[in-house]
């Protein structure tokens, strides 16, 4: 790496946490968990069978208690307290490892797994438990409201415009564990690249994506993003 690089943008995937154990968004079998995509990840999912949706998360949440952050999570972590510019961690993930790894500087694009969103009084709170049985907003104390904080197909990810003020100001964009299939994610790093920035890949495969980036290497999250760190902050 250069060593003029002083402003870093990570986006991190399914394919950071997967290593956890945490089931990746879409199996080979176009399933998610057993269930289609578009039964439990939609707006008109939850319109239709909320109880549905409600349980399949109440899942989700029960499961991320029984994982723990893994290499890439805690490398990650380092960077963050190590780096003396600027550094946002964008997340496709709802799941809550890069913040029990320590990570600070962090953006969660697609929502919360441990986050409840309230449609009567719009506000949004911490919430671990079970969301199936009714339960009753922390804020307005109205029950039947809430909904999991989750950015569904068909919404707008969270915090875009502080995304691509990061973007055109960073100077290096690394893209670690994702698809490249997935809008609008999948078109940051050739927002980078526009701004000037330089651009890294690291995949268990190449993503759809892949050509986009200066550079690209192969492997586990956990093997590839330690190293990673290491060398970025020898150059500091």
């Amino acid at each position: 790496m250069q060593r003029d690089i002083q402003n870093i943008v990570i986006l991190t995937g399914a394919g950071v946490s997967a290593e956890s154990g945490v089931a990746t968004f879409r199996g080979p079998d176009g399933l998610w968990e057993g269930h289609r995509v578009e039964d439990v990840a939609t707006p008109e999912a939850f319109a239709r069978d909320p109880d549905l949706v409600q349980k399949f998360y109440d899942a989700r949440r029960a499961k991320l208690r029984t994982v723990e952050p893994n290499a890439a999570h805690r490398a990650l972590a380092k960077l963050d307290a190590h780096w003396p510019g600027d550094l946002l961690l964008v997340t496709q993930n709802v799941d809550d490892l890069h913040e029990r790894a320590g990570s600070k500087r962090l953006l969660h694009m697609h929502g919360e797994l441990n986050s409840a969103w309230c449609l009567a009084c719009d506000e949004r709170s911490r919430f671990d438990g079970v969301m199936a049985d009714d339960q009753a907003c922390p804020h307005c104390q109205q029950s039947g409201h809430l909904r999991p904080d989750i950015v569904w197909f068909g919404e707008m990810p969270y915090q875009m415009e502080r995304i691509e003020l990061a973007l055109a100001q960073c100077d290096l964009f690394v893209s670690i564990g994702t698809s490249g299939a997935v809008y609008p994610a999948a078109g940051f790093v050739q927002s980078a690249r526009h701004y000037g920035a330089q651009t890294l890949e690291m995949n268990l495969d190449p993503s759809e994506g892949s050509f986009h980036f200066h550079e690209s290497r192969k492997g586990r999250a956990g093997d590839l993003v330690p190293d990673w760190v290491a060398e970025i902050l020898r150059d500091i």
